[in-house]
């Protein structure tokens, strides 16, 4: 078997047998196929595509280049979490710590912020001494001991992606429906939960730009699950806005620590609620995803949530005091008010360009590796569909570098588009999909 005939094949498109992609797969990991025949592999794919038993195949093979997380000895629900990326999206920061006090365990795993999309672990990096980079075995005693805990990826678990992915970000091979399922769902499969959800963003912040592309990506990613063995919904949700008001690392810290005290955006709070309610449900603990979403109202609403979070905080090395003192996380030199320049209702607020204004602050990566600016960002003052009048606060830049603040600002002011008549906000997902 040699590679260059498995590139032609798929150039030519054909499908390929489950051990000529396994073959690809360890090649690759063992270092003896190239990077530029992995390349050419990966356009090949992108392009002609795979059928779902080469996507259930991929994934197959990407999960057995490394460790799995054997998770049953833990005394209740396995479950685990995954959002594909958005604007504002802090919502692993409230929704594991309220899991766990609704008696879920959940060892999650989160990358990084590249581009305009925000990072779950560049946000917990924010909070001072807070550690990401935890052993296996430390992982499993922390989740064992408080029903949670958020790392970053190891290469123990599924190596085979992570040189993947380093290649696809490089080759334009990013934007693959097969490479975005196998991807994910490698990575949860690998970590052990029998029970999996996924928030699958849709719209202008999002990497599916499209409800068709949202939808197509959740069912294949569902029938992967289900072809091995795991219960799996996704649930399709916009970002057309930034979700919550905050963007930037500390300051979407700051605003789960709100929300878990009950004190959080609207659409935020509902988007933890009803990822919660699901999560109840596909693991047993409710009888529906409605029932389970009361059930997390009242624990977040107790307390219980706060306090668990604060114990996560402090399992991981970090200040716990920031749950009472949120000043003790990074602050911003200046804060830089955007103000209306015509009256009427927030029509639309472009998530994308929020994003990119808050990278261009410092608090997001052009390139993997570049520095974090902790505590730059921006703090949304107006939502969708709020009334507005001339000069009033549109939302404030957080600011340390005072050459970034012209291109922000401008960014910022041109995400807001205004209706004069009134406008509906929606909180609802867009989609459900499941084999549960």
């Amino acid at each position: 078997m040699r590679a260059v005939d498995l590139i032609i094949k798929k150039r030519d498109g054909k499908a390929l047998k489950d051990e000529e992609i396994d073959f690809l797969i360890k090649g690759y990991v063992q270092g003896e196929i190239p990077d530029y025949q992995m390349a050419s592999f990966l356009m090949a794919t992108l392009i002609r595509g795979m059928n779902l038993e080469e996507t259930v195949a991929l994934t197959r093979s990407m999960v057995e280049s490394g460790k799995q997380l054997d998770l049953s000895f833990l005394p209740g629900p396995t479950i685990d979490k995954h959002s594909t990326g958005g604007v504002g999206d802090k919502v692993s920061l409230a929704l594991v710590p309220l899991l766990a006090a609704c008696g879920l365990f959940i060892a999650k795993m989160s990358g990084r912020g590249l581009g305009h999309t925000g990072g779950t672990i560049d946000k917990l990096e924010s909070i001072p001494g807070f550690r990401t980079a935890l052993s296996l075995e430390e992982l499993l005693a922390q989740v064992r001991e408080i029903g949670c805990a958020i790392v970053a990826q190891t290469p123990e678990l599924v190596p085979a992606d992570g040189k993947l992915y380093a290649l696809r970000d490089v080759t334009g091979t990013v934007e693959s429906i097969p490479l975005i399922a196998s991807s994910v769902m490698s990575k949860k499969i690998a970590a052990g939960a029998s029970s999996i959800l996924i928030d699958v963003k849709c719209g202008r912040g999002a990497f599916m730009k499209t409800l068709k592309q949202a939808k197509e990506l959740s069912r294949v990613m569902v029938e992967i699950g289900g072809r091995m063995g795991r219960k799996v919904t996704c649930l399709v949700t916009p970002m057309e806005e930034p979700l919550g008001q905050a963007v930037g690392n500390a300051l979407e810290v700051k605003e789960a620590i709100e929300t878990l005290k009950g004190k959080g955006p609207r659409d935020f709070t509902e988007a933890v609620l009803e990822l919660c309610g699901e999560l109840l449900f596909l693991s047993g603990k409710e009888k529906s995803p409605e029932e389970g979403k009361e059930r997390a109202r009242e624990v977040l609403l107790g307390g219980a949530a706060l306090k668990k979070f604060q114990q996560m905080i402090s399992a991981q090395g970090g200040d716990e005091r920031v749950i009472a003192d949120p000043w003790r996380l990074p602050q911003a030199n200046l804060r830089w008010i955007v103000s209306a320049k015509r009256e009427g209702y927030i029509k639309t607020i472009d998530a994308f360009k929020i994003g990119k204004a808050a990278m261009v602050l410092g608090g997001g990566r052009e390139k993997k590796g570049d520095p974090i600016d902790y505590g730059v960002g921006i703090g949304l003052r107006k939502k969708t569909g709020d009334q507005v009048t001339l000069e009033e606060p549109l939302a404030i830049l957080y600011v340390n570098n005072r050459e970034r603040l012209e291109e922000a600002q401008d960014l910022v002011e041109k995400a807001f588009s205004f209706s004069e008549e009134p406008v509906e906000r929606k909180f609802k997902p867009l989609a459900r999909i499941s084999n549960a």
